[in-house]
């Protein structure tokens, strides 16, 4: 008989957070008793549920991913999600079941929940770290990005979009033809995921630095993004990113 794994979801990202217990869903072996917005709501957690598996984000506030399993005395197996493939030596240190970059996709996931209930009766953690290395380096160019609209899946190309902001909880892509659509993905991800020519300049906004008509400087060293789009959007940057778009652009 399968063993049902009680599981806690521990990600400071909510859409993350719905996005990894929607993907799961059609797991039947992972039962999802919790989750948690921060390492110190996780620590909480794990203390009170005492789950038999944690998805652990790893850069988080209060206390990051590594953080909490060190303040754990008896910690749960692990499965470690996060868009940043240099943590990936020290997560499976930690002797994590597995590591998921984001955006975690359905193929990906099912493999690690295999590597799962392999390690039920075989608790052997030596995944072939060099090889896990050569894959996470393997970045796939990127053309388009998904969107579901209902049943229906669109493709937006990667050289349309003007730029990324986000609202609150949600995330959306604007094109060159003006249209906007509301993407899964965070924009931390996005960050991770896109090629070099999208560029951060605050926390909640991504720009396509091929699609910049103007560059104008603003108070305290921020900056305002005048973009090659039907309504010359106007993007301003925040100051605290202002010395590194100084170093991107020069200026």
């Amino acid at each position: 008989m399968t063993k049902q794994w009680t599981t806690i979801i521990i990600d400071d990202e909510e859409l993350a957070r719905k996005r990894l217990k929607r993907l799961l869903a059609v797991h039947d072996c992972i039962h999802i008793i919790g989750e948690a917005a921060n390492g110190a709501e996780g620590l909480q957690q794990i203390e009170k549920l005492n789950p038999d598996l944690v998805f652990l984000d790893i850069e988080m506030p209060v206390l990051n991913g590594f953080e909490l399993l060190s303040a754990l005395t008896k910690p749960p197996k692990v499965i470690f999600t996060t868009a940043y493939d240099q943590y990936a030596v020290k997560a499976f240190e930690e002797e994590s079941v597995d590591y998921l970059l984001k955006p975690i996709e359905d193929e990906r996931l099912a493999k690690a929940v295999k590597r799962l209930q392999t390690q039920q009766q075989e608790p052997d953690y030596a995944i072939p770290l060099d090889l896990l290395m050569r894959q996470l380096k393997i970045k796939k160019e990127v053309k388009t990005l998904t969107v579901k609209i209902g049943d229906r899946i669109l493709l937006i190309k990667i050289q349309d979009l003007v730029y990324i902001d986000a609202e609150e909880k949600y995330v959306f892509l604007n094109t060159a033809d003006g249209k906007r659509s509301l993407t899964d993905f965070t924009i931390t991800a996005l960050a991770e995921k896109l090629p070099d020519q999208f560029v951060r300049i605050n926390r909640s906004t991504i720009i396509n630095s091929d699609l910049i008509k103007e560059i104008k400087r603003g108070f305290n060293g921020a900056f305002f993004f005048i973009m090659n789009d039907a309504e010359s959007t106007k993007l301003n940057s925040s100051r605290s990113f202002g010395p590194v778009l100084k170093d991107i652009f020069d200026i």
